[in-house]
């Protein structure tokens, strides 16, 4: 019979971690007595993160005294007493490879059922000084398991564990957990676990991603094959002026073989040693239907900018230019439903590579073409626009002059475009947050509200709070001497340090935006394309990065390496 040993609770609190401060929930310790335990929580407890703890499917965490023996062994030390892992029960019994989702169990007074395995998380590590152990939790089959409160009621210490029901299809809480984080997962074992109600889901949306072939619980999808390796040179075959302030740059293999064709949206990466040392990386959206022969990049000249004054002062026809190859997820979608194009200046140039793409296939759904410029003369590719809008029976164009009218949420809502609609939206980064959240307002699903960002994407540091955004920048100290570290949405190129553990950490030495969880190599969420170079990990991954992309939180660089942050 399994048994409640210990009963533990804790507050969030701030914790000092790597120069910055955590507010975390992990710190647990037992109890005496009875406590009540409800729908969100047990009486006196609390989380910090609530995005990957707690809430009504992870009201409770569960950890077994088996694995507090396993890991004593595994890292030569006592770990400390009931509650270090950050479990608020503490068990005899019920391991992972036996419990299952959709069990439930009765103790003391309340009912629960299990949910799901623990979130992969660096709290733990940080708990425990053991900064790997997320990744073993993984690898050695013991995660623990949450649960949800079926019935509410007092438990305490000593009371006795009763399974009350065993839970469709027998997927244990290791197995599952193995299912979403180790490679090559059993699909039809997957499909068995998205038919159990209890499942959550957070656990839900991840295994749906992984049967459509996506990345699972990374937030950005896993690579795919890039069409070629690192750079390679494109010469320049025209220069083309625009408008005054933009220019169109088309780009030909230099060895007469046809380009790969790209996505509509997508874009190319440059590296422009003319403009300086270390030779800068920029992107720049595909603005033209795919023609083999050439790729049309079009640019902004910015005043005091390091590569657009070269570009389009300096370059000329027959010089080369080393690009790589094309990427993003920004990218036109098969359907039936209208598609709204929506650009603000140079924000045009993804959402004119879709209405090329649209026009080539002679779409029949109803578009939507909406962009904004200062005045008739910034207005690039007017006529470009119109002839393609002419080819499509069911094309709409609206168009306004900052001077006169501003794009604003209230303007669009104003126009009654379809909220069923697939929305695409590119432009500075306010203009993109306002429309974006006008239209989910007005009633369009999130989902379908898509933007392309090129400068850093928004962070994810669960739990640190005093985390400030600052203009990346070198890292502090004196210069590493080891091979360049290019960080190509941010412009800084900066060189490695063995003083850094692993490219995460030179990028947060950088205030370069990152993204993590884990760091250690389980979760993907660091997971970033790897424009150029060669990698070491350490840990390795428990499942490798998609095709051309790097896991940032557990490598280091074999030699100069270009990566899109």
């Amino acid at each position: 019979m399994a048994t409640l040993l210990s009963l533990n609770v804790g507050m969030p609190k701030n914790v000092p971690w790597h120069g910055h401060t955590v507010y975390t929930g992990v710190w647990k310790a037992p109890v005496d007595g009875r406590r009540m335990v409800r729908r969100l929580n047990i009486d006196g407890d609390g989380q910090g993160d609530k995005d990957g703890h707690g809430g009504e499917m992870r009201a409770v965490l569960v950890y077994q005294t088996d694995s507090y023996t396993h890991w004593s062994k595994h890292f030569s030390k006592d770990l400390g007493g009931y509650g270090a892992f950050g479990e608020n029960f503490t068990v005899d019994g019920l391991a992972d490879d036996e419990v299952h989702i959709g069990d439930r169990y009765r103790i003391g007074d309340a009912e629960f059922e299990v949910t799901q395995p623990r979130v992969t998380c660096f709290r733990v590590g940080l708990r425990l000084g053991e900064p790997q152990l997320p990744a073993l939790l993984v690898g050695h089959h013991r995660p623990g398991f949450y649960l949800r409160v079926i019935t509410e009621g007092e438990v305490g210490a000593g009371d006795e564990i009763v399974r009350t029901r065993v839970g469709p299809h027998e997927v244990t809480v290791a197995e599952i957990d193995a299912l979403l984080y180790l490679p090559n997962p059993d699909h039809d074992r997957i499909r068995a676990a998205l038919d159990i109600p209890a499942l959550s889901p957070g656990w839900v949306a991840s295994f749906k991603e992984v049967l459509a072939g996506g990345g699972g619980l990374a937030p950005i999808p896993v690579g795919k094959e890039p069409a070629w390796r690192g750079f390679r040179p494109l010469r320049v075959d025209r220069v083309v002026p625009e408008t005054a302030s933009i220019t169109s740059i088309y780009l030909a293999p230099t060895d007469g073989q046809p380009l790969p064709k790209p996505q509509a949206g997508q874009y190319l990466t440059l590296k422009v040693a003319p403009a300086g040392n270390p030779a800068p990386v920029r992107s720049y959206s595909l603005s033209d239907h795919f023609d083999p022969a050439a790729y049309r990049i079009s640019v902004k000249g910015e005043a005091h900018g390091a590569v657009s004054p070269y570009l389009q002062g300096s370059l000329t026809a027959g010089g080369t230019l080393d690009v790589a190859p094309a990427r993003g997820e920004f990218v036109l979608t098969d359907g039936t439903d209208p598609i709204l194009l929506i650009s603000a200046g140079i924000g045009v140039t993804p959402v004119l590579a879709m209405l090329h793409r649209l026009a080539a296939d002679h779409d029949p759904r109803e578009v939507w073409w909406i962009h904004t410029a200062h005045d008739a003369s910034h207005h690039a590719f007017a006529g470009e626009v119109r002839d393609l809008l002419a080819t499509l029976r069911n094309a709409k164009e609206h168009i306004f002059y900052s001077v006169d009218t501003r794009l604003t949420p209230a303007v669009l809502d104003g126009l009654g475009a379809p909220l069923e609609a697939d929305a695409y939206i590119c432009g500075p980064e306010s203009f993109m947050d306002d429309i974006a959240s006008g239209l989910v307002d007005s009633g369009m699903k999130p989902d379908r509200v898509r933007r392309e960002l090129f400068a850093s994407r928004s962070a994810i540091n669960p739990g640190v709070t005093d985390a400030t955004r600052k203009k990346p920048h070198p890292p502090e100290g004196p210069p590493g001497t080891g091979p360049a570290v290019t960080f190509a949405r941010s412009g800084l190129t900066v060189p490695w340090s063995d003083d850094r553990g692993s490219l995460l950490e030179l990028a947060e030495s950088c205030d370069v935006p990152t993204r993590w969880s884990c760091r250690t190599g389980v979760c993907h969420t660091c997971e970033t394309a790897l424009l150029s170079g060669d990698l070491d990990y350490d840990p390795d991954p428990l499942e490798p990065p998609g095709p051309g992309d790097a896991l940032i939180c557990c490598s280091r660089p074999r030699d100069a390496v270009v990566l899109d942050l």
